[in-house]
């Protein structure tokens, strides 16, 4: 009935308490440890997750701008014939009257696509368009192309492939123009006044005079990285009447070199993801070759799209070097180069 072993058990437990608490308590230096370590995990995984984050931003941006340019496009009765285009000596001439890109967008994109500015050939960068782009395989492009044939040399007649051998088509050059959408992205435009229809359908010809208008477009402005794949792009729209609107986003590297079956097969391989490029989407990475990072020549790439008629044989290739759409033998190995979903 004593209170002392009472009380010894209590101070007792106290003193277990404290030692306790003593040995698990961290000191100084394994704090600093601890911090040091979190401070590197994070240094190692905050820029991969950035970088996840500012593609998936991306990639939604980019399809939510395909989505109204294909809206606006199919608004538009024919996308050909708008403009004036004169010219007092030749092809390309400095002295030629040219308002053909820009009056394409004040005169039919405006009316069915909300634009906020628009400026001309040596103004883009008043529109949010840089001076200096990298291409997918890390190249520089500078300044930004402001013609035609600045995007494409195979649009000129003139351009030769390093042996002397002359392109065999050519057509008028025009002026880009660059105009600022209603929701914060900068595109700047290269336009055809001239672009003719796919009427033959199932023929071979150049991919070049089937283009109505190239966007290619920017969706922070300046702000960067500045890069094709990332927050740079384009979109192509061919034929003036019916117009097709393509905006393939090529994988980084081509996928080998085989023959059309294996072609179908070896995208899956590459990518869960991807494809091959449908005949136009595949016209479309022609006009912007410089920017994919596809060599200029004369290589051939394989389309998705089998021909319409015929010999079931053959599937549409696309040279790189001429702008030729032509039907292969399927059992031709050509090159591969996959595009997203």
């Amino acid at each position: 009935g004593s209170p002392e072993p009472v009380l010894s058990k209590t101070l007792a437990g106290c003193r277990t308490t404290k030692m306790r608490m003593a040995l698990s308590a961290f000191t100084m230096a394994e704090i600093l440890l601890s911090l040091t370590i979190i401070g590197v995990v994070a240094a190692i995984t905050l820029p991969s997750l950035t970088g996840n984050i500012n593609e998936r931003t991306w990639n939604t941006q980019r399809k939510a701008l395909y989505a109204r340019f294909s809206q606006a496009i199919a608004l538009m009765p024919a996308l050909n014939g708008y403009g004036t285009l004169t010219e007092d000596s030749s092809s390309g001439a400095s002295d030629a009257v040219d308002t053909a890109a820009e009056t394409f967008v004040t005169d039919g994109l405006s009316k069915v696509l909300k634009i906020n500015n628009i400026c001309d050939s040596e103004h883009l960068e008043d529109c949010g368009i840089p001076n200096k782009i990298t291409t997918m395989d890390a190249n520089i492009i500078e300044p930004f192309p402001n013609t035609l044939l600045k995007l494409n040399s195979m649009f000129n007649g003139s351009a030769t492939n390093g042996v002397g051998n002359t392109a065999s088509y050519s057509q008028i050059i025009t002026k880009a123009a660059a105009f600022e959408t209603g929701n914060g992205e900068s595109i700047a435009v290269y336009y055809n006044p001239y672009c003719v229809s796919d009427l033959d359908g199932d023929e071979n010809g150049k991919a070049q005079p089937k283009m109505c208008a190239n966007f290619i477009y920017d969706l922070n402005g300046t702000k960067g990285p500045n890069t094709v794949g990332k927050d740079i792009g384009f979109i192509s729209v061919l034929y003036p009447v019916d117009s097709i609107v393509v905006a393939p986003m090529p994988l980084l590297s081509n996928a080998g070199q085989v023959d059309h079956f294996a072609a179908l097969k070896l995208c899956k391989e590459q990518d869960s993801e991807s494809r091959l490029p449908n005949r136009d989407e595949l016209a479309a990475m022609f006009y912007n070759r410089e920017l994919i990072g596809i060599s200029a020549n004369n290589n051939v790439y394989w389309s998705g799209s089998v021909s319409s008629s015929g010999n079931p044989g053959y599937a549409w290739g696309q040279d790189t070097l001429w702008g030729t759409r032509f039907k292969y033998l399927r059992s031709d190995k050509r090159f591969v180069r996959c595009v997203k979903r």
